[in-house]
């Protein structure tokens, strides 16, 4: 619902939140993790402008512990963004308490906010799968089963990183469709995936499932994900199980988790297209229909070594996509999966209907035979040695103030010697 934590006219005492560029004014407020050296341990943060407010030292909190706090489930998390809300306000009583437990986020390491116990990557990009099965199916695109299953498969969860986490080139078995056998080597077509992160707070018990009515009240809040790929391992692997290799070597999140009710005044309709069957019962709901799609503006940037600053590649939005986070944990939970809090959903990849929206380099350069020509005259076909990609998101909407995700980036390093 939208509260007095939502109006425009709020301005924060932390002065940098008050700046119209910032992605945490006071109407964000997201939830993360940090800690002031590599000895010492993780505490619960939250964002405003450039700092961190340390919620246990705000005595907003009891704990240091992420996870117990999802669990605790959504009352508990707007209580907490409430308070917070209040004592960060201008001319708040509670600004010399608040003023003593704040970091610059600059002077601070941002970690994985939470511990992650399971990870499952979704498809609910419509365009991306259709401009990828063009690539494979070009007579059909779409596999029978995506407009009725949000398809989805179990992804590796230790090998998930916090934005700024530099990675080498992973390896993997590779054979071109002329070669006789294939070899290992370091992958030649690594792309990015532009997705959400979606975090659980409260879990279900096993053999439960939860209703679509009660799906969101389960999640904790959202963040960007980038599900790094090796197409060349993908594309001789992938049958008949699907991705292995090709994606368990690194994914990047980033570090701050923007809760569902600092979207709430982003909310938008869930429309399918005229033509396309309706969701079976279980993943139909009128709240859905009327609210269940959220209106978040993303986008991709590329940095070069040879750059001196980062250039946009691409903008989409999660309008596009085909299902909504309320149906994937309605389906995610139908057969009696039990999630748990800091389990982790990926959207799938974010793609817009135009072809310069492609959320991986994948269709944006079409399998590779359509190099994209930089500002600075060097061209990609997939990602090189030394490239930084940065993942971005905003919200913003007549009458309410621009809330942003922050930076999940993530820079290639050469693979490793064998």
């Amino acid at each position: 619902m939208i509260d007095e934590t939502h109006d425009p006219a709020l301005a924060s005492w932390v002065e940098s939140a008050n700046d119209p560029a910032s992605d945490f004014p006071i109407q964000n407020l997201p939830f993360g993790r940090f800690r002031t050296s590599r000895e010492a341990p993780w505490r619960i943060g939250m964002a405003i402008g450039d700092q961190v407010l340390d919620l246990q030292a705000a005595a907003l909190i009891e704990t240091q512990d992420m996870n117990a706090l999802m669990s605790a489930g959504p009352e508990r998390r707007r209580a907490i963004r409430l308070a917070a809300s209040r004592g960060l306000r201008r001319g708040a009583a509670q600004q010399s308490r608040f003023a003593a437990a704040l970091y610059p986020q600059s002077k601070v390491e941002l970690g994985l906010p939470c511990v992650i116990g399971d990870y499952t990557d979704f498809y609910a990009g419509i365009h991306h799968a259709t401009a990828v099965g063009k690539l494979m199916r070009p007579d059909n695109p779409l596999l029978p089963n995506y407009k009725w299953v949000p398809i989805g498969y179990h992804g590796r969860a230790s090998s998930i990183v916090p934005s700024g986490t530099r990675f080498g080139r992973p390896r993997g078995q590779i054979k071109p469709g002329d070669a006789p056998q294939p070899w290992l080597a370091p992958t030649r077509r690594l792309d990015y995936e532009l997705e959400l992160g979606v975090f659980i707070g409260t879990g279900n018990a096993l053999g439960e499932a939860v209703p679509i009515a009660a799906a969101e009240s389960h999640v904790f809040g959202l963040v960007l994900l980038n599900d790094w790929s090796a197409r060349d391992v993908q594309a001789w692997e992938y049958q008949p199980l699907g991705p292995f290799l090709a994606k368990n070597f690194a994914t990047t999140i980033s570090p701050w988790i923007v809760t569902p009710e600092a979207l709430e005044p982003f909310r938008a309709p869930f429309e399918r297209p005229a033509g396309d069957p309706p969701p079976l019962p279980y993943l139909d709901s009128p709240e859905n229909r009327t609210r269940g799609m959220f209106d978040i503006a993303l986008e991709v940037w590329l940095q070069t070594p040879r750059m001196a600053a980062p250039q946009r590649l691409m903008r989409s939005n999660f309008r596009d996509a085909y299902w909504t986070i309320a149906q994937l944990v309605a389906h995610h939970t139908v057969n009696g999966c039990n999630l748990q809090p800091g389990d982790l959903f990926g959207s799938g990849t974010i793609s817009g209907p135009a072809p310069d929206q492609g959320g991986s380099m994948l269709e944006l350069t079409a399998g590779g035979k359509q190099p994209l020509r930089l500002s600075n005259g060097e061209t990609r076909a997939f990602l090189e040695d030394g490239d930084t990609v940065i993942l971005r998101a905003y919200c913003g909407r007549q009458g309410f103030r621009r809330i942003g995700f922050g930076d999940c980036a993530g820079t290639v390093l050469p693979a490793r010697e064998a």
